[in-house]
């Protein structure tokens, strides 16, 4: 079993295949005030590029804290459980509207949840530029 810390880009087993099952997340942001906003998304979690995808609407608050951080993005943390299993991602997060990466973020969450999303014109991705793990999965 996986417990913290664990290394972002060499989880082992169990803590990728608990990533790799189907579970509602959190993604945690900050308003421009300081306070914390966090919200129910969907992740996709890619070790070998180092990153966390979330797919969201440009208009969103989630995607608009991101960008009140400016270029450098903002530090976030994205988390998964059930029952007594774990996990949590955390990392600098950016926001691309670049066709390509938005249509590899789609790719991925269709993979992860079996679904393949709604178009949306305004679709943006959330990246997370991973800097650490932890769990008890």
């Amino acid at each position: 079993m996986a417990s913290y810390p664990v290394n972002p880009r060499d989880p082992g087993d169990s803590y990728l295949g608990f990533w790799r099952e189907r579970h509602v997340c959190t993604l945690s942001t900050f308003r421009p005030d300081g306070t914390p906003h966090m919200v129910p998304v969907g992740v996709t979690y890619d070790p070998g590029a180092g990153l966390a995808r979330v797919i969201a609407s440009g208009s969103s608050k989630k995607v608009r804290n991101v960008l009140a951080a400016g270029p450098g993005g903002m530090p976030v943390a994205v988390c998964q459980f059930e029952g007594r299993r774990w996990a949590t991602l955390e990392g600098r997060a950016t926001v691309s509207g670049d066709p390509e990466r938005v249509a590899e973020a789609v790719r991925h969450y269709a993979e992860r949840y079996n679904r393949t999303p709604s178009p949306n014109p305004a679709r943006v991705v959330i990246e997370i530029a991973l800097t650490s793990a932890m769990g008890n999965c």
